[in-house]
């Protein structure tokens, strides 16, 4: 069996694959002070739970956006589970060109996201990934990652609000009835929720503007919000970014 990691800020997306099925997922809080055996815990009784056998867990797939907390998983991979671990860099194999002027920049999450829309979803097609950040993946018809664009995700949006608003507090992330909120709380969730839909609105909008017809692609921790407000996203797929690690895995072990 596959272990695949994708590690951004605040979480990491796991998922253990068997051949191209995915069997069980989680989401485990990163922590720069959270050691490699404090997630190999987590990781055995998640599996316990779920009942797979920790030990035949053989192979790993890490894409990772935080450099801080790349070792600590190549490091469960190598130690726990006695695996030479494929981590998702500059030099591996990809199946895909970066038609950006920074190859080396584009994060990890973006490029399995490419490579598992074109596979299943064919091209052009835009990525929605919502979670500590926003990102819209544009994938050519060849599948080739043609750039796109970074906006603060919608918890951040929340964070910064409620944190320099001495009267404001936070949150639930929840649809309000209406866009005219009668209180403070609905006020914020008007203004944060349907804020952000025409954020995400405009911008799919512009790219397929430049792009041409295209389909969109959503995914990520809190996609949930968004896609049922608005007609945009055409499908919702929240492995998109597991199975692409799985299929970088394919092309490197």
């Amino acid at each position: 069996m596959l272990l695949a990691a994708s590690v951004n800020n605040t979480h990491a997306a796991c998922g253990i694959f068997r051949e191209a099925s995915l069997v069980a997922t989680w989401r485990i809080r990163t922590s720069p002070l959270r050691t490699v055996d404090e997630y190999a815990v987590l990781l055995r009784s998640m599996c316990e739970g779920e009942g797979i056998a920790f030990d035949q867990i053989r192979s790993a797939v890490i894409g990772s956006v935080v450099p801080s907390h790349t070792p600590a998983f190549v490091e469960l991979a190598e130690r726990y589970l006695k695996a030479d671990p494929v981590v998702v860099g500059p030099g591996i194999k990809t199946g895909i060109r970066l038609l950006v002027e920074s190859p080396r920049e584009v994060g990890a999450d973006r490029i399995a996201n490419t490579v598992a829309t074109h596979r299943r979803y064919g091209g052009p097609a835009i990525v929605l990934d919502m979670g500590t950040a926003t990102t819209f993946d544009v994938v050519s018809p060849e599948g080739d990652f043609l750039g796109g664009a970074i906006a603060p995700g919608l918890e951040i949006s929340l964070q910064a609000l409620t944190e320099r608003a001495a009267l404001l507090h936070r949150v639930e992330l929840v649809r309000p009835r209406s866009a005219v909120g009668k209180n403070t709380i609905t006020n914020i969730q008007a203004g944060v929720v349907f804020g952000y839909v025409g954020l995400v609105e405009g911008m799919i909008q512009r790219i397929k503007a430049e792009l041409g017809p295209c389909k969109v692609v959503g995914t990520g921790g809190l996609i949930g919000v968004v896609a049922p407000e608005t007609s945009q996203v055409d499908v919702v797929d929240r492995q998109l970014t597991l199975d692409g690690l799985r299929l970088l895995w394919e092309l490197n072990r």
